[in-house]
């Protein structure tokens, strides 16, 4: 588990968040991370980590498939819930 000291980051200013939104960025945009692998660490929403990105000038490598991985697990859980919209 990495610590950083608080004094760190107060001369950083900069949250535990920025932090780790920073470091999944940092570390999509070098291809360490998978672009889910990268999203869990930021803790962002998917909108919200594509609009960051975009910010950056990364490109994301949300494919086709993702977008049909997505749907699929979508109509699982529609099904799973009684298949209320």
């Amino acid at each position: 588990m990495l610590v950083i000291e608080s004094d760190i980051l107060k001369a950083a200013h900069i949250s535990d968040e920025e932090v780790k939104i920073e470091l999944a960025i940092l570390l999509y945009r070098k291809g360490r991370l998978t672009y889910a692998q990268a999203r869990a660490l930021s803790g962002l929403s998917r909108i919200e980590f594509d609009d960051l990105l975009f910010e950056y000038g990364v490109p994301s490598d949300f494919t086709i498939e993702d977008l049909h991985d997505d749907i699929r697990t979508l109509e699982k859980l529609r099904i799973k819930n009684g298949g209320h919209q």
